[in-house]
């Protein structure tokens, strides 16, 4: 197996802060249809920087066995990792909230998603699936429903471009193949926003987010064909994309916004972005200032324990804002952030340490 990479752990600390950081801004009211509201709702550009990295670190080793002439990797014993690795921490937290809410509830907290069809329904990660399944406390799993599709598409996918390829390396059939799969979030986009027969929920359905997941997988194909990537440039580039999506054409301050076209603009976006932080960080023989950015101890620690963070920031955001005595959609921003951060991590921690054990074994960097 191919050896950790500790920056690549560490770039899940940005990713998973900037999620929380965009939430913090939800809640408190600043997702203004104006350039510094879209700007602030543009750090859900976490979520495209997860999926990026799932596809890059999921597909590498199918890469490492064409390009090395290896066997193909075990699918049942990649599923198992999945399995194991995501679930239990997201069982526990679902449980969790779940109980909270029994004893508890934050004022003006969704009634949605309540009884034993809504608990089902977030168990199974089944709740985007039409209106009224989002419970709060979990409403951002509707990313974790979506990359749960990715991890089955995966083997699927890799198998058919390995028999496009038979057996062969040959990055160009990679390429090609990748960059036609990756037009079905875009076609996606214009069906849902051209369609009144189906479900508004179709925009967070995980072929509108494909796009991302493959451009990871696209990844994994170009660092084995490049020696370097000038980080400077790269982070820079991603810099000037985050700041180009808080322009009107990537449109209104939401994941999925109103019009195809706006939502192609800034999906595209969110994807360059993505790409632009992780491939200087993939190329495992390149030691740069960013690569020692996300490598460090606090980065990798945090990074460690970025998927648990992932699961409980929401639900202690909502306690925290009524603790703090902000009214929904009112309150201080970088206050509700740091808060909910400061909170969040040591229950991270908690969890993660006590699903460790059913995955711990795992050598390689699992998304």
């Amino acid at each position: 197996m191919a050896a950790r990479i500790p920056s690549l752990t560490g770039i899940r600390t940005i990713a998973a802060l900037s999620v929380c950081l965009t939430h913090a801004a939800f809640w408190t009211g600043h997702y203004t249809d104006d350039y510094v509201g879209r700007l602030l709702s543009r750090f859900e550009v976490g979520v495209a920087i997860f999926f990026v990295l799932s596809g890059y670190l999921l597909f590498s080793p199918w890469i490492a066995a064409l390009a090395e002439q290896r066997s193909m990797p075990s699918v049942s014993r990649y599923l198992g990792h999945r399995a194991r690795r995501i679930l239990p921490a997201y069982w526990l937290t679902v449980i969790a909230v779940y109980a909270l809410y029994l004893v508890y509830e934050p004022p003006d907290a969704s009634p949605t998603g309540a009884g034993w069809s809504g608990f089902i329904r977030n168990m199974t990660l089944t709740q985007v699936y039409g209106f009224g399944h989002l419970h709060s406390g979990l409403t951002q799993m509707w990313s974790l429903a979506a990359e749960v599709v990715f991890y089955l598409l995966l083997p699927v996918i890799a198998w058919v471009l390995v028999v496009i390829c038979r057996r062969r390396w040959r990055p160009d059939l990679l390429v090609v193949g990748l960059l036609a799969l990756m037009t079905v979030s875009p076609i996606w986009s214009v069906i849902v926003a051209g369609s009144t027969g189906i479900s508004p929920t179709a925009r967070l359905w995980a072929p509108a987010f494909l796009g991302w997941f493959v451009a990871g997988m696209l990844l994994a194909v170009c660092t084995r064909l490049i020696r370097r990537w000038d980080a400077t440039i790269s982070v820079a580039v991603a810099a000037g994309a985050f700041l180009l999506s808080g322009a009107a054409i990537a449109g209104e301050p939401t994941i999925t916004p109103t019009t195809a076209s706006a939502t192609i603009v800034k999906h595209l976006l969110y994807a360059v972005i993505a790409v632009a932080l992780i491939g200087p960080l993939a190329m495992r023989e390149q030691s740069d200032w960013w690569a020692r950015l996300c490598g460090s101890r606090p980065m990798v620690w945090l990074g460690d324990i970025s998927y648990e963070f992932f699961l409980v920031h929401v639900v202690v955001l909502e306690v925290v804002m009524d603790v703090l005595g902000f009214g929904v959609f009112g309150g201080s921003t970088p206050v509700a952030f740091v808060v909910t951060t400061a909170v969040s991590v040591p229950v991270a921690w908690a969890l993660h340490r006590v699903t460790r054990p059913l995955w711990r074994r795992e050598r390689s960097e699992r998304a």
